[in-house]
């Protein structure tokens, strides 16, 4: 193979893959059901979906319509809060993984905007949740909310059993908040 052709194929990414960003100098990649970013894998199949929660969510509009495959990639499904903005999902995995980044998409106005992430906290509620430091946060941007991949402080998620995500108010300010997909992403 000549160094032309070699570098053609260098440059090249194929269906149905397309590249989003750059983490570290190193390609980064999501497939179309982003089901994966590099090396880092969906860890959709390691939820122990018997101990989900969401407090503060519309029970018309659940928290499942932004989690579960089939129905997150339904963009006119949304989790989406209930007496106020706030949501806080609680997410425990049926073994130890290390989460690397987080996928949070919503539309442009009522989408997340502060979102607060524990790793291994367990039963927390609205009235305890800033008793603790949260393992990292993140404001999302306008480029978030369409699916860039909010990489996570790692260290801090080596070991983690449970995730529980604290959005704490929504871009424009309004009372309801609409999460369309939640995608986490690492290993186990």
């Amino acid at each position: 193979m000549s160094a032309s052709e070699s570098a053609i194929l260098r440059n090249q990414v194929s269906p149905p893959f397309f590249k989003v960003s750059s983490f570290l100098d190193t390609l980064c990649i999501v497939s179309e059901n982003t089901r994966e970013i590099g090396n880092w894998v969906d860890l959709l199949d390691f939820i122990d979906w018997s101990g989900v929660e969401c407090l503060n969510q519309n029970s018309s509009h659940s928290l499942a319509n932004a989690l579960k495959q089939g129905y997150r990639e339904d963009e006119g499904l949304n989790l989406e809060s209930d007496a106020d903005e706030q949501l806080l999902i609680y997410i425990p995995f049926n073994q130890v993984v290390k989460l690397h980044s987080i996928v949070i998409q919503g539309p442009e106005e009522e989408g997340p905007k502060t979102v607060k992430l524990f790793a291994n906290r367990e039963h927390m509620g609205f009235s305890n949740v800033g008793d603790f430091p949260p393992s990292d946060s993140a404001e999302l941007s306008p480029d978030n909310l369409k699916g860039k991949p909010v990489v996570l402080k790692y260290v801090k998620f080596q070991n983690v059993r449970s995730l529980t995500i604290f959005i704490e108010d929504n871009q424009s300010g309004s009372e309801i908040t609409k999460v369309q997909k939640i995608a986490l992403f690492g290993t186990t």
